[in-house]
């Protein structure tokens, strides 16, 4: 997962309709404080699960969290095993977005490789619409590499040039977690082992619909306790020199936020990400 092959050339900038250039990522949102989340109650949808004919009716009105962010131990398998650590933000302002997913592999201080996942977007009835997402490879003794994917009304321009319809609720790769929570908020029925939800999801290279099951109820055991999630994975298996895969565990005690994710190229280069504390959240506004 350390290696990731150099963006093509883009295609002219007014191409699109974009909320800034391509060549400059957009500013971020807000410096606030984070205090510590407590555990949220097991939703009533989830601690007994709904049967197959019941709606989503029963679902609790959704309010997006307040600024949020989750840290990581990192364990894994790059040429050797590898230790290291991670974090996801959450911000929002108004109706915009921001998503970070940073994985950094060695000690924080000199990491050898880091890899940064930025969506920016926009908050809508249907969820995130993604506008822009940037990914950033930076490893020790080489070049930065970075990929942009730009989200139009209509088109989307991939990093390597290709341009391409929008499907309908289309994630990239760092909104995607946020996205699954707002759909398992939202629909609390499909977060039921032997469900699966579709997801139209936009890589750097390429556009397709995947599916993620659930696989079932585990408990994770983590430095602040025991904690019980379901196991969400895509049905699919990682590919050589292909895309990435991301499995995920969430927790409905922790606002269904994914307290393990596993990122895996192949059979032989993945990490494991283990929630480390409780998730910090700014106050509500």
């Amino acid at each position: 997962a350390a290696s990731a092959p150099a963006s093509a050339a883009s295609a002219p900038d007014e191409v699109l309709a974009v909320p800034s250039p391509a060549s400059e990522p957009l500013p971020p949102i807000g410096d606030e404080q984070l205090a510590q989340a407590n555990p949220l109650p097991a939703p009533a949808s989830t601690a007994s699960a709904p049967s197959a004919g019941e709606g989503e009716a029963d679902a609790a009105p959704f309010d997006w969290p307040p600024s949020t962010q989750l840290a990581y131990d990192l364990t894994g398998n790059y040429r050797g095993p590898v230790q290291g650590q991670a974090t996801v933000e959450w911000l929002r302002e108004g109706p915009r977005y921001q998503v970070h997913l940073e994985v950094s592999i060695g000690p924080s201080f000199a990491p050898l490789v880091t890899r940064r996942l930025s969506s920016d977007g926009e908050v809508t009835e249907h969820g995130l619409r993604p506008r822009r997402y940037d990914e950033t490879t930076r490893a020790a003794f080489r070049d930065p590499k970075h990929l942009t994917v730009q989200f139009g009304d209509d088109v989307i321009r991939f990093a390597n040039g290709r341009e391409g319809p929008v499907p309908p609720g289309v994630q990239d790769s760092a909104s995607q977690f946020v996205q699954l929570t707002w759909l398992f908020t939202t629909q609390p029925s499909l977060l039921q082992p032997g469900k699966s939800v579709q997801l139209p999801l936009a890589l750097p290279r390429s556009a397709d619909v995947w599916t993620y099951d659930v696989i079932g109820h585990e408990t994770l055991h983590t430095r602040f306790g025991d904690i019980e999630t379901l196991h969400v994975k895509p049905r699919r298996a990682p590919r050589p020199g292909k895309e990435l895969t991301a499995e995920m565990w969430v927790a409905p005690t922790l606002q269904y936020l994914p307290v393990r994710i596993v990122i895996r190229q192949d059979d032989d280069t993945w990490v494991d990400l283990l929630i480390r504390q409780l998730p910090r959240q700014s106050a509500p506004t």
